[in-house]
């Protein structure tokens, strides 16, 4: 599974884990997130986001 980072506040969203806490559940794949979802901490928009090789 994939993670991608907030290129705002460096938020990472894993897939495997997705976020719980935000609704978002473990094994969410990035594609299936809506387009309007926005990042937990800063609140960008989704297009915000790259993939990484973060752990």
């Amino acid at each position: 599974m994939k993670t991608y980072i907030c290129s705002i506040c460096g938020y990472l969203y894993h897939e495997a884990e997705g976020s719980p806490s935000n609704g978002i559940a473990p094994g969410t794949l990035w594609k299936d997130l809506s387009s309007q979802w926005v990042c937990p901490l800063c609140r960008a928009a989704k297009s915000a986001f790259h993939e990484t090789q973060a752990m």
